[in-house]
């Protein structure tokens, strides 16, 4: 019997990770890095300067932040590395959770001034929902204000992370000069006319080398914590060889109970090569990770493949490009393999699909492949259907892995086209936009004939119409952000629709009451049949159900979606003619008049807001929040400064960083990010 090693040993060298952060941590600059020593690139673009090689659509190098994931793939010792470079500003944050959903392992990067910062919070928060081991690294340690102990204090109450500092700094701020590897008890100094490609392992001073003792005096409480064999060695004061830590931290980490912690500069070449180490030492290959699960679509049982290249295929559409008009689509394989050419079955749509032509990538360049393997992540061309989300895989041997999460958009605009010509045109635009982003909504308003596009933030609504009128041409006008509004109820109501017309030569009947309740914010709606299953027809039962799902998308006050909702089907009657389209139309009929009848109530967004500002300018930015009509949630001292949190709704806050930097000076800061549907009271 083949054993598990053997098997797919080429897995033990693969590692596919993200990297993922607050905006403005370096997340891209150290991607940069990684590139370069692995002579991926022979020149280090800058962000700053719009060089950056991960940001290369004109709308990143523009503003000098990353808006789309960006793929490449690296090798460094003996390991295949596949990167994704995520965004950091929230308005993209479902870009960072498409790519955690194919990713083994994270690196995160923390600004060693900011430290834990909202976004840092978020993603960190997405990347546990799916269970991925991380790395962590203190970015900016030569920044003044930078403190490596605050952001692991802040790593330990934020995060709830146990951070396990393997490296640090030597000096902070304008003192910083190298790094110290607290394993090994050498310092690492890196060379500034080799841009960092020279790195010399030098011996400890005195003073050094009772900051090395402290140090690894913490790294080994903390690891002793979850490892018995190392707390019988720590507490008998037996030395503790290298190679034994390295493997029990690596366990650790592949068991999510702690991160390990590196710090540097990236702008300054300081500590990529000992991160790159870290990640080929600590972090999962696809062996590693258990199997992803999936449902057998024929029978709905659960499902899992081995990861082999002999297994049946599984792979997930994890993002889709529309480049010069030509669909592509970035797979992760987590069983069998795909060779280009040949067709494969996509459940979720349930159609075949050809893949024409497969590629690794890297940044905007692609290079053919013949086949992918398991635990690789490649494009293919060719696929017609495949949206975000979607499984490929065998026909004869199905699957269906679990669809890559929905998102909710909270603000939209009208779009006029100059002229019905241009029309045609903007709606293909659209429409191709839609296909590679699952954020992005639009539809025709049935009063106005305008065209309505919703999305995540006033960032990517704007990011979306520059990407149309570049790469579509399109001229059209954009009018002004509109808040996005949900619908819910206040009470609970009873009610009955009755539905008895012809259509066409077709007599149509049904009779369905209802009661609505509602439920506790976020919760989301409910629908229960309370009715005696064997008196009815499945068909007429889905079709009251279809019905009730019909009637929530439009609520009684303005048209909005409903929302926190039970709907409960409690009668059902028949008479001569009924059918499925009548009882259908009948439940329509029912929860209209019901929800019109439950206290119905318009549901908004609430952003959560945190500000943060010198201590002399906090009454202006109270007084700025209260004409905002935000609520202050919180408000603490930081390293210096001070941050407040607050809750504010979203139809208030557009020119909300103008606002702000008139009131301080320039001097305050804030972040912003959606945080529910609710109605506020302030």
């Amino acid at each position: 019997m083949t054993t598990k090693k053997s098997s797919s040993s080429h897995l033990q060298n693969v590692r596919n990770l993200g990297i993922i952060a607050h905006i403005d941590a370096g997340k891209t600059t150290l991607t940069e890095r990684i590139l370069y020593y692995t002579q991926k690139i022979h020149r280090m673009g800058e962000v700053h300067e719009g060089t950056a090689t991960m940001d290369f659509p004109p709308e990143e190098q523009e503003r000098g932040i990353t808006i789309a994931s960006a793929f490449t793939s690296c090798r460094w010792q003996d390991k295949n590395i596949n990167i994704i470079d995520t965004p950091g500003h929230v308005d993209f944050t479902v870009e960072v959770d498409r790519a955690l959903r194919v990713l083994d392992g994270a690196v995160a990067v923390f600004c060693a001034v900011g430290g834990v910062e909202p976004q840092s919070e978020t993603v960190w928060r997405q990347s546990t929902r799916y269970h991925i081991p991380k790395l962590a690294f203190i970015n900016k340690m030569d920044r003044p204000g930078a403190d490596f102990e605050a952001v692991l204090e802040a790593m330990r109450n934020k995060l709830n992370a146990v951070p396990l500092p393997v490296q640090v700094p030597l000096g902070q701020g304008e003192e910083f000069r190298a790094v110290l590897d607290v394993i090994s008890g050498q310092k690492l100094m890196f060379e500034n006319q080799s841009l960092g490609r020279s790195i010399e392992r030098l011996d400890l001073d005195s003073d050094e080398e009772k900051q090395a003792a402290t140090w690894r005096s913490i790294l080994l409480e903390t690891l002793a914590d979850h490892d018995d064999g190392i707390m019988e060695d720590f507490l008998e004061g037996r030395d503790i060889p290298p190679e034994r830590l390295l493997a029990v931290i690596r366990q650790t980490t592949l068991d999510l109970k702690a991160v390990p912690v590196l710090a540097g500069a990236a702008l300054k070449n300081i500590g990529i090569q000992p991160l790159m180490d870290a990640i080929c030492e600590f972090l999962p290959s696809p062996w590693d990770v258990p199997q992803v699960q999936g449902l057998d679509p024929r029978t709905q049982k659960s499902k899992a493949f081995e990861a082999q290249s002999k297994a049946p295929l599984s792979a997930l559409v994890f993002k889709v490009s529309m480049e010069t008009g030509r669909k592509l689509v970035f797979l992760r394989i987590y069983s069998g393999r795909i060779k280009a050419g040949e067709t494969v079955f996509n459940s979720a749509q349930g159609v075949r699909e050809r893949v024409a032509r497969l590629f690794t990538v890297h940044a905007r360049h692609r290079e053919k492949l013949e086949q992918a393997e398991t635990g690789e992540i490649v494009a293919a061309a060719g696929m017609k259907d495949a949206r975000t989300g979607d499984t490929l895989c065998s026909e004869d041997d199905p699957i269906l892995l679990e669809k890559i999460s929905d998102y909710v958009p909270v603000i939209s605009l009208a779009l006029e086209p100059r002229n019905s010509q241009e029309e045609d045109k903007l709606t293909h635009a659209l429409d191709k936009m839609l296909q590679e982003d699952p954020t992005l909504f639009f539809e025709r308003d049935s009063e106005t004939d305008q065209i309505i596009v919703s999305g995540m933030g006033e960032l990517h609504l704007d990011v979306v119409l520059h990407r149309m009128r570049r790469e579509h041409g399109v001229d059209f006008r954009a009018g002004n952000p509109q808040v996005v509004h949900q619908e819910t109820v206040s009470e609970k109501a009873e009610a009955h629709g009755e539905y008895a017309r012809e259509l066409g030569e077709d007599f149509h009947y049904g009779w369905v009451q209802v009661q609505v309740e509602p439920r506790a914010r976020g919760r989301g709606n409910r629908i229960s049949l309370e009715v005696d299953y064997e008196n009815w027809s499945r068909d007429w039962l889905d079709a009251v159900y279809e019905g009730v799902e019909d009637a929530l998308q439009a609520g009684a006050l303005q048209g909005f979606p409903v929302t926190d909702v039970h709907i409960r089907v409690r009668k059902m009657q028949s008479a001569r003619g009924a059918d499925s389209i009548g009882f259908r139309l009948a439940a329509v009929q029912a929860v209209k008049q019901a929800l019109t009848q439950a206290g119905p109530v318009m549901l908004e967004p609430i952003m959560y807001l945190e500000i943060h500002t010198p201590a002399d300018f906090v009454g202006d930015c109270v007084n700025l929040l209260g004409s905002k009509s935000a609520r202050v949630e919180n408000m603490f001292d930081s390293r210096g400064q001070k941050i407040i949190h607050s809750l504010a709704p979203l139809r208030r806050m557009f020119g909300f960083s103008t606002d702000l930097r008139s009131a301080t000076q320039g001097r305050a800061g804030f972040t912003m990010k959606f945080h529910s549907f609710d109605t506020i009271s302030v």
